[in-house]
């Protein structure tokens, strides 16, 4: 009687194998380790804190002011607004970029991507598992970045309640629900440009040409976006709407920018992650 186990076990094994080779924890574990994550850490707990020693040295900011930077001193719920507001479309999306399109490349770097390839992991769930931890970790940064300025902003000056430029107040359960929503969006309004910096690093196995690719593709569409020559093909441009979030905090806010911008990160997001898994399925992977 023949013990050959059948092709549907063997493929089963497989599986198995492939699944155990390289799982979501183990890559967690990688990727908090790295210097470079501990760094952005270090950056994200240090700029509220320069932000308020800054303050003190200046004049502090204008009471009556129409903007978020001259209420920024107010309270915990003004100074977490206006470090979202200097941080999202710069820092927070180089973080993602450097998070999401960093991990591919960096295996490449250290010559242990073929090894992970025939561990065996098949490559969508190679690519999948690093695109997750990588987004997952710019999202805890973002999330630990927002809660520390609120903390940060609490000690520093008060536990007021939100103060809208020329229109009044906002109560803590409004100002935290807004905020958690402001968050996502802003973590939405990045992900064209990590998705891009994945689809880059994936194709150069460089980590520095996928953020940079990031970067420059975000300096390119914010001086297109300044051009008024281009009318309402600006709206087409992937951070148009980077600051819809904004709108959360108006007595009567208008969501239409917010739900725009939401479509076009999606459609961009897409994009650049179908041709980011594209490519990699195609590649002849030597390091």
């Amino acid at each position: 009687m023949s013990t050959t186990p059948a092709p549907e076990h063997l493929a089963g094994e497989a599986i198995g194998r492939a699944r155990r080779a390289l799982p979501l924890r183990a890559e967690a574990r990688r990727q908090l380790r790295r210097p470079r994550t501990l760094w952005a850490g270090a950056i994200l707990f240090a700029l509220p804190l320069i932000v308020v020693a800054a303050f003190a040295l200046g004049d502090g900011g204008d009471p009556g002011g129409a903007l978020f930077s001259d209420l920024a001193t107010s309270g915990a719920a003004n100074f977490a607004v206006f470090m979202l507001l200097v941080a999202a479309e710069l820092l927070i999306l180089i973080l993602a970029a450097l998070f999401v399109g960093d991990s591919v490349p960096a295996e490449a770097s250290w010559g242990s991507l073929r090894y992970l390839l025939t561990a065996p992991v098949p490559r969508a769930r190679l690519l999948t598992s690093k695109l997750i931890i990588g987004l997952l970790t710019s999202a805890v940064a973002l999330v630990a970045f927002v809660s520390w300025s609120l903390v940060v902003g609490g000690l520093a000056y008060g536990w007021a309640a939100l103060t809208i430029p020329l229109a009044g107040t906002l109560d803590w359960p409004t100002v935290l629900g807004h905020l958690a929503l402001a968050s996502g969006y802003v973590f939405v309004s990045v992900l064209p440009f990590a998705a891009l910096a994945f689809w880059v690093g994936v194709a150069v196995d460089t980590p520095l040409g996928a953020v940079g690719a990031a970067v420059l593709a975000a300096i390119v569409s914010s001086i297109l976006d300044a051009l008024d020559a281009l009318g309402d093909w600006r709206r087409a441009l992937p951070n148009h709407y980077s600051r819809g979030w904004i709108e959360l905090f108006q007595v009567e806010p208008d969501l239409s920018e917010m739900l725009h911008g939401v479509a076009w990160c999606a459609l961009y997001t897409t994009v650049f992650l179908a041709l980011a898994y594209r490519h990699f399925a195609r590649k002849d992977v030597l390091s």
